[in-house]
């Protein structure tokens, strides 16, 4: 991602190849690619790795494919860095304009994850300067308005259906919703950065930034072996998602080929995202005695498993009473309530990030989860689930929805094709 003069494209492409080979050498061991749409494997490293077996020189050189089945960033393991941000498309552009736009951040985000500038055209901003891809991706997705605004509502998926209001709502509707949705995710704050900018600039007169929000994960390496992230609770998060080894994993998370009452054929292989900034009201939660906390949930907080036993990944014994005769795992734990077996089986891969935007002016954290929801319809996934839980879960009087959208994702670009082609020139 550099900006240096070179006397041809070519000699630049072969120092980035070097680049890339030198960290490889210092002890990274080679990248394997799953079979989840690009989602990248680590391979085991030399003896100067970190903790997680990782050597420090893999986390800038591991690139994650751009084209594919599905667009990267869904399957993809969580990023330690990200930027989520909404679009309008600027007045008196259209279909015309907004494919040209698509054309371009596919080509920008196809060169950036690769470990390339963004262009050929010069002018980059060097943020990324002698960076890796470090594990880069960029998603996009259109809102419900982006099909009004081309004159393809005809083509409008029927998922994309205004999410019902939930009584726990508190929704700023300028940091929600928008034609166009873009994520950003890297292990390295300065790709991700580089990348923002240089989605935000290739916008040009086409569109405007209507909202923009960034988040965090935990930092390849920093744990002594690979886990689930926490979240600013301090509770895991992330324990019950669906896993790509489920037989039904492509069912709940991807809209299957065939169109029909499955989905419009140009969401083949798309997904659709839920999104929503939710604050945490930690003054009060810190408040709590851990005990309290890990009912709340209904999970240890030190290592995830549910308060009937076992490990994280035991399945919750839901009908296990106390000496008192009441249930182990409170009636309105949000493990609970949340859970599939309760919700007639509906799921969503939750693929978050965490934020803090400072202390507000009434000297609270303004702090909490970039919550990112994937499923192949929101109406069978997140939509049940969020019903129940504004029913009475024990956890809502800690936290607080302050903005949401939902964005139809289209499955991954072809080679030789930008996202969303299929929409826009179908």
């Amino acid at each position: 991602m550099s900006d240096k003069p070179v006397p041809d494209h070519h000699a630049s492409d072969i120092s980035r190849r070097r680049l890339l080979g030198t960290a490889g050498a210092a002890g990274a061991a080679g990248l394997v690619l799953g079979a989840t749409g690009g989602a990248t494997v680590y391979a085991a490293a030399g003896p100067e790795a970190a903790p997680d077996g990782k050597a420090l020189t893999t986390v800038g050189s591991t690139a994650v494919p751009f084209h594919g089945a599905h667009q990267a960033g869904i399957t993809t393991p969580l990023q330690a860095r990200g930027h989520l941000v909404a679009f309008d498309l600027a007045p008196g552009a259209g279909r015309k304009e907004a494919a040209a736009l698509l054309r371009r951040w596919s080509e920008a985000a196809r060169r950036m994850t690769a470990g390339r500038p963004p262009t050929d055209a010069g002018g980059d901003t060097g943020v990324a300067l002698d960076a890796g891809p470090s594990s880069l991706t960029v998603t996009f997705g259109f809102g419900r308005t982006f099909f009004g605004r081309t004159g393809l509502d005809a083509r409008r998926p029927a998922a994309l259906d205004p999410l019902p209001d939930f009584s726990s709502d508190h929704l700023d509707p300028r940091r929600s919703d928008g034609d166009l949705w873009v994520q950003i995710g890297a292990d390295d704050a300065l790709v991700a950065f580089h990348a923002l900018r240089a989605i935000q600039r290739e916008a040009g007169e086409a569109a405007r930034v209507r909202w923009q929000m960034n988040g965090f994960n935990r930092s390849p390496g920093a744990t002594a072996q690979p886990m689930t992230t926490r979240n600013l609770m301090g509770q895991i998060d992330g324990t019950g998602n669906p896993k790509p080894s489920e037989s039904d994993f492509d069912r709940r998370v991807f809209v299957p080929a065939g169109g029909g009452a499955e989905g419009p054929e140009w969401m083949a292989g798309g997904s659709y995202a839920v999104v929503r900034r939710i604050r945490m009201l930690l003054d009060d939660w810190e408040k709590l005695a851990r005990g309290d906390q890990e009912k709340v949930i209904g999970r240890r907080k030190s290592d995830g498993a549910p308060l009937t036993g076992g490990t994280e990944t035991t399945e919750l014994d839901l009908e296990r009473t106390g000496p008192d005769g009441k249930p182990v795992i409170p009636a309105n734990a949000h493990a609970r309530i949340s859970a599939p077996e309760q919700n007639g089986g509906a799921a969503m891969l939750r693929r978050p990030f965490s934020y803090h935007d400072g202390i507000g002016a009434d000297g609270t954290p303004d702090a909490g989860l970039l919550f990112v929801c994937w499923q192949a319809d929101p109406l069978r996934g997140f939509v049940p689930v969020q019903r129940k839980l504004d029913r009475g879960d024990a956890l809502s009087p800690f936290i607080r929805h302050e903005a949401s959208g939902l964005f139809a994702v289209p499955g991954g670009a072809r080679d030789g094709e930008y996202v969303g082609q299929r929409l826009l020139e179908g």
